[in-house]
């Protein structure tokens, strides 16, 4: 059996899958609640983030990215669907849009900046860092420069017409604007975190990607095959859709960790408050 089929078969058993709160339900409410737990458990293990990361309180840093991912997001993600970049099913969603996005997609970006986040948040006891931070400007400079490169092409194949790059250049062209904010500030310190870093969106990417894949073979939405390069990750998951779910955990992951690391905060000349 390929993976399509393999899609296509779970699609058919599962239906309560292919209304979009029936996804989120199923593939963001249920880990949320289970991320909860576990910060529960810790709470009462007294298991509470290291000393690199008390700074501000993780739920108040996690509840800022939600905002800052409503307000950043929302007109991006409207200007996808006006232009038929991607499209949902309107029979499987309740009717209820803001701009031209179903209120559905909006709780997607929610429940995800919060998944990610706790997920980011329970990874920091368990990880070992080095012990001295040593500020590198060049780890800065390069990284940042590379990106800005990779922006500065991709924007320039955006503004040039081609089609099939349509939604690849918006990704990146969106997406790495705040990620060169990041390097800019603290690409030595998200360095110096580096295996946070990798932990922390590896595996929230490829699960949010797979479930993707399953909501796309159930037609839940439709990403448009015109906009995109045409390369389908098992037969299914469009490599943009791939990068969109990698770049947003980036966003999150590293947002997260330079906003409790001590460095930044060193960095930033601010008092930490003590967080538990």
């Amino acid at each position: 059996m390929d993976v399509g089929t393999h899609f296509y078969s779970l699609h058919t058993r599962f239906e309560v899958f292919v209304t979009y709160f029936g996804f989120l339900a199923r593939f963001l409410l249920i880990p949320l609640l289970l991320m909860g737990g576990l910060h529960v458990w810790d709470a009462r293990r007294g298991v509470g983030v290291p000393a690199p990361f008390r700074t501000w309180k993780a739920w108040q840093v996690i509840a800022g990215h939600v905002v800052v991912a409503m307000i950043y997001t929302t007109p991006w993600d409207n200007y996808l669907v006006a232009t038929a970049v991607w499209w949902y099913n309107p029979a499987l969603v309740t009717g209820i849009t803001i701009g031209w996005v179903p209120i559905e997609e909006y709780t997607f970006f929610v429940l995800q900046t919060i998944l990610t986040g706790l997920w980011v948040v329970w990874l920091m006891p368990r990880l070992r860092y080095p012990e001295r931070f040593v500020p590198r400007p060049l780890v800065r400079g390069v990284s940042t420069a590379v990106l800005g490169l990779i922006w500065l092409i991709s924007t320039i194949v955006l503004f040039s017409g081609y089609t099939p790059a349509n939604y690849l250049t918006l990704i990146l062209s969106w997406a790495l604007i705040p990620v060169l904010v990041q390097t800019i500030f603290g690409g030595d310190i998200l360095w110096h975190y580096g295996k946070l870093l990798l932990w922390g969106i590896v595996p929230t990417t490829l699960y949010l990607a797979t479930a993707d894949a399953l909501a796309i073979s159930a037609g839940t939405w439709v990403i448009s095959p015109e906009q995109t390069l045409g390369f389908l990750i098992g037969g299914i998951l469009p490599l943009e859709e791939f990068l969109f779910f990698l770049f947003t955990n980036v966003l999150v992951t590293l947002g997260v960790t330079l906003v409790m690391a001590r460095e930044s905060h060193s960095r930033a000349g601010l008092k930490s408050e003590s967080a538990t």
